[in-house]
């Protein structure tokens, strides 16, 4: 008969002396750091942890604890590598300066997605307020331009909504311009189809409206087999297009501030299909910045394009004990099934868990980019 508790006061000697031996361990490994630092070496030898954790898989007595043995002294080196971190300076954390607030005058400049009646333009109003100067711009891309040239100090787009997820082309442009998100603005969407005064659900046969707002209201427009939902431009945009085309066959997708701009007539209201549906705005500028109270960060890279590399991404924000609240994947342009990560976490810039896990990531990945440190909103 076995004896547990004999087992189990064996296993606590045990678990003693790896604790103890860890520990020595660690005490090595700052040593390591230091030699590294005086001699500009990096942390991350990929080469030296291969033959390490080779050689430490073929101790072991049988293939099972082969392959157990090689997981374990992976997370032991990978616990080494984080403390030597610790000991590092981290160069685009010092980038960024930090301002009291975002000027809300009528000098600041701001830019936004769409036309008069749009919901960018709502989100900016709702952020800003009206004593600004204000322009719209048709595309995202000529919003980032914009913000990116000077023309315009800030920026507002839309980036996610909690109905269709993440807008993918925001996210191409994050990487593609040297801008930075400064603030995040929620917004309550209540989608309308809207028409010329006198039109009758029955005569409306094309649709116009932004992606996003013919995603989101689907179920409604499957509901009519007499309407064909065309993409076009922004939202307000398309309320714009039906009153310029006089066409008592089309309508728009829209909201009912779009209605008022553009004298055109409610057909129908809340026609997203979920009741919840809001919209995530950011606020972009050239400036590396941030404000006082920041605690969001946004962050991108790539990888190398190897079995566990993500999970050594993200064991840093778990190291670190802070909260990642959000991972998106996006292809890479002129790689195969290869993926560039974004990701938010909880913290602020100046906080030492943040810097710790900025300095991980920046020495492992492939590449990485601060895409801005801001105060968050609740969904």
């Amino acid at each position: 008969m076995i004896d547990l508790q004999k087992c189990r006061e064996e296993i606590d000697k045990i678990d003693s002396q790896i604790v103890e031996l860890f520990e020595q361990r660690m005490k090595i490994s700052q040593n390591v750091a230091e030699y590294k630092i005086n001699t500009g070496k990096p942390v991350l030898d990929k080469t030296r942890e291969q033959q390490k954790l080779d050689s430490v898989e073929e101790l072991a007595s049988t293939k099972y604890n082969g392959q157990a043995v090689r997981e374990l002294f992976s997370q032991i080196m990978s616990m080494s590598r984080k403390l030597q971190y610790t000991m590092m300076t981290y160069n685009q954390a010092r980038e960024f300066h930090k301002i009291k607030e975002i000027p809300k005058s009528k000098d600041t400049r701001i830019v936004y997605f769409g036309t008069k009646g749009s919901y960018s333009e709502q989100a900016m109003e709702e952020y800003f307020g009206t004593k600004i100067t204000s322009s719209g711009a048709p595309t995202f891309y000529e919003v980032m331009s914009k913000v990116s040239s000077g023309e315009a100090d800030y920026g507002v787009l839309p980036i996610e909504n909690t109905t269709t997820g993440g807008i993918t082309d925001i996210y191409d442009l994050l990487v593609e311009f040297d801008n930075y998100i400064v603030a995040e603005h929620v917004l309550k969407i209540d989608q309308a189809l809207l028409s010329l005064p006198g039109a009758k659900l029955s005569d409306i046969r094309t649709v116009y409206s932004h992606p996003q707002g013919i995603l989101q209201s689907r179920k409604f427009l499957e509901q009519y087999s007499n309407m064909k939902a065309v993409e076009y431009g922004s939202t307000a945009g398309c309320a714009k297009k039906v009153l310029e085309d006089g066409d008592k066959n089309q309508a728009a997708i829209a909201s009912i501030r779009a209605a008022s701009t553009y004298g055109l007539e409610v057909l129908a209201s809340n026609i997203n299909y979920e009741e919840v549906n809001s919209t995530r705005f950011i606020i972009i500028t050239k400036q590396c910045q941030f404000c006082e109270g920041s605690d969001k960060m946004s962050i991108c890279f790539t990888l190398p394009h190897e079995s566990g590399t993500l999970y050594s991404m993200l064991s840093h924000i778990i190291y670190n004990n802070l909260n990642m609240s959000k991972i998106e994947s996006r292809p890479i342009p002129g790689k195969k099934f290869e993926y560039r990560f974004f990701v938010d976490f909880d913290g602020c810039i100046e906080e030492p868990a943040v810097i710790n896990t900025l300095r991980g990531i920046e020495a492992e990945a492939l590449d990485i980019k601060i895409l801005g440190n801001y105060i968050g909103v609740d969904l």
